[in-house]
């Protein structure tokens, strides 16, 4: 296209002054020209900004380059598709708290563990605590469901812990939040164990978890990392 403005054979637009004016941002236009003098040119390792040059070069026809964009983007892609979460969810159970501190602590994701024994009570229940108990249940399995592949979930049957029901949160190896859902409560003359289901405060626990997620932002465009240390150098088809 270039060529084709410049040889005379398309009609210009040009200033008062006989500079031809193209109507494109010039962000990307040294790629371009870069590409038209060697014929390589390196891509950043960035998938907004080779997108942004693949639509460029479109636009003035540079086809070789065009192809270079797109086959980086396809090996991107594949590459994702690749790590992409299944639809699996599995959960390790253990019993021991050494097993749970070995997952968490191995584990590059914040960890959620529930600890769970209704055997480990030494009290009659309240009449609400077997229906809270599966309350809790539930509620771990579905944030396992949601959350899996962002959140390493441990189940704690706790035949090393008195507990009855806990939550523990982890972010980067260390224990960020607890929630007790046992207490123990007076009926007449005689103790109880009550459990209880704090929904919002563990929902909110499990949100708050999040942030020390390691998700690796692009430093060039801000968006999800288009070259971290799993896709490491740039995909086939771009240029060194």
């Amino acid at each position: 296209m270039l060529r084709a403005m410049f040889s005379g054979r398309m009609q210009v637009v040009t200033d008062s002054n006989g500079w031809v004016l193209i109507d494109r941002s010039g962000r990307h236009f040294g790629v371009i020209l870069d590409f038209l003098r060697d014929g390589s040119v390196p891509l950043p390792e960035c998938r907004v900004e080779v997108e942004q040059i693949l639509v460029e070069a479109r636009y003035y026809l540079v086809q070789d380059l065009a192809s270079e964009c797109q086959s980086w983007l396809d090996a991107l892609r594949s590459r994702r598709d690749i790590r992409e979460p299944t639809a699996t969810c599995s959960i390790p159970v253990v019993n021991t708290k050494g097993e749970a501190d070995r997952l968490i602590l191995s584990s590059v994701k914040p960890a959620i563990k529930l600890l769970i024994n209704r055997h480990n009570n030494k009290y009659s229940y309240t009449s609400q605590s077997d229906d809270n108990i599966m309350k809790n249940l539930e509620l771990f399995d579905r944030l396992a469901v949601k959350f899996h592949d962002r959140i390493l979930f441990v189940k704690d049957v706790g035949s090393e812990s008195s507990e009855v029901c806990q939550w523990k949160f982890f972010g980067k190896g260390a224990k960020r939040a607890e929630v007790c859902c046992t207490s123990i409560v007076y009926a007449t003359d005689k103790k109880q164990t009550k459990v209880e289901f704090p929904d919002s405060k563990i929902y909110d626990e499990a949100m708050s978890i999040l942030r020390f997620e390691e998700r690796g932002l692009c430093s060039r465009c801000g968006g999800e990392a288009c070259n971290s240390k799993d896709a490491g150098t740039p995909p086939e088809g771009s240029s060194d």
